[in-house]
């Protein structure tokens, strides 16, 4: 940052010109950094970290947990700082159901795990819709 300030220093550009090539200077997390803290409330900020600390899987599919854990955790970034702590957030807010197929493997690869739970899920419908047909033809029997 004090090297951009000294190049910006010796250029002959308004304040308003430096802060712009600043800006178009920042990449990626640095980027968004900036750009939340100048269009977006400390509030929403806060309602959107509230929401990542109880936020769970509930009923939807793992795919559109991971979409909006992942989401949700830009706004939490000092609990996911680390891939492995990603990896705990994320396998705490399974259901119970999956959450006993994932957690003895200890992933610490965030897709890994998220693939894995994906399959978790695909043997746990599998299993139920076979239960059900077991119990429909059960249930057709004298």
């Amino acid at each position: 940052m004090e090297a951009t300030e000294r190049i910006m220093d010796g250029l002959d550009f308004t304040s308003e010109q430096k802060l712009k090539k600043t800006i178009s200077l920042l990449r990626d997390e640095a980027y968004q950094w900036w750009l939340t803290g100048k269009y977006v409330r400390a509030s929403y900020i806060d309602a959107r970290r509230r929401e990542f600390l109880s936020f769970t899987k509930g009923d939807r599919l793992v795919v559109e947990y991971e979409a909006e854990f992942l989401r949700l955790s830009r706004y939490e970034r000092g609990m996911v700082a680390t891939e492995y702590e990603r990896c705990v957030c994320f396998e705490d807010g399974l259901r119970n159901s999956l959450r006993v197929l994932i957690a003895p493997q200890k992933e610490h690869d965030f897709s890994a795990l998220v693939e894995k739970a994906k399959i978790a899920e695909k043997v746990k419908r599998n299993e139920c819709q076979n239960r059900d047909r077991g119990k429909s033809k059960r249930d057709l029997e004298p």
